[in-house]
């Protein structure tokens, strides 16, 4: 059911289901601005600073999910998304997003969004050249999830060493700032666990080849996103797929499309599917992990054939 409410002075539509809701501010965007199950918190963080305004000549970062473009670049991927967005209705469970072209970039971004059942999600991040010349990027997709929370970054299932695993499977890649001794990293021997409530400042890492899912644990539940891995494919940061950044507010699961040259009037798409779980264990061990947290995530993944 789709209907319209208002989110933090912000008139929006909330797409509901029996068990969960998402928002969506129509005055900016696009964007999701709260994801939520019925009767429990937002699970996606946001700043209170700068929620609310409208038409602002700069970035905002607001929180909830986003759409940018890859590679990051302060002149080309933070262009403000401040105006209201065209707004197409798809039935009872679904809806398109579209913000206008950037008069700087040419670029112009839309987000569908379709309810699959009562707690799963397809997103469809499209990009489109509406400039006069190719431009080479990669949809970004962000989710910015609460500080109180645990992140898993799942690794692919291991192999034991032999002619057929000589060669390397997957990079992690660090930024200049990223230290692994902080006390929010922990590597497991099947993901990357991320303690956010530890984080004090700014921290990142990528994969560049894992399962295609990532998972944040909160009190209030946990929100997965999964999205298709194209091996041998060209993706921006050195070859990622996935992403997770922290810091002293929040953790963003990012997901990396294809970097590709976009020709004028071109568009592409990426894809991700969102499943919300109650009652799951936060995943902060790897027995926690193996037998009771991944399991359940791989049947969602099974059953709604993401």
């Amino acid at each position: 059911m789709i209907r319209e409410t208002e989110c933090h002075g912000w008139k929006a539509l909330a797409l509901s289901t029996k068990d969960a809701e998402l928002v969506f501010p129509t005055e900016v965007g696009p964007r999701v601005i709260s994801c939520s199950l019925a009767g429990k918190e937002n699970l996606f963080a946001t700043l209170p600073e700068h929620l609310g305004g409208k038409g602002e000549a700069d970035f905002k970062v607001r929180g909830g999910h986003r759409l940018l473009i890859a590679p990051e670049s302060p002149e080309r991927t933070y262009r403000p998304d401040n105006d209201p967005v065209e707004v197409k209705i798809l039935g009872e469970n679904g809806l398109v997003l579209t913000q206008k072209a950037d008069s700087v970039t040419g670029i112009e971004k839309s987000l569908g969004v379709e309810a699959l059942n009562a707690t799963s999600f397809r997103v469809t991040h499209t990009v489109a050249n509406r400039g006069a010349w190719p431009a080479t990027l990669a949809p970004w997709a962000l989710s910015v999830l609460r500080h109180d929370g645990y992140t898993a970054l799942p690794f692919s299932a291991k192999k034991p060493h032999t002619a057929e695993t000589l060669l390397p499977s997957a990079a992690l890649v660090m930024w200049p700032y990223t230290d692994l001794s902080l006390p929010q990293w922990k590597i497991f021997k099947s993901f990357v666990g991320v303690d956010v409530s530890l984080a004090k400042g700014s921290q990142k890492i990528g994969l560049t080849n894992f399962p295609g899912w990532i998972a944040h644990w909160t009190p209030e539940g946990t929100f997965v996103k999964f999205f298709r891995t194209h091996p041998g494919a060209v993706h921006p940061d050195m070859g990622c797929r996935a992403e997770i950044y922290t810091c002293d507010w929040m953790t963003e699961m990012e997901s990396l499309g294809l970097l590709e040259a976009l020709e004028p009037g071109a568009a592409m798409e990426h894809v991700e599917y969102w499943g919300l779980f109650q009652n799951l264990p936060r995943p902060d061990s790897e027995a926690v992990f193996t037998e009771k947290f991944r399991p359940v995530i791989e049947n969602w993944l099974s059953s709604t054939r993401a």
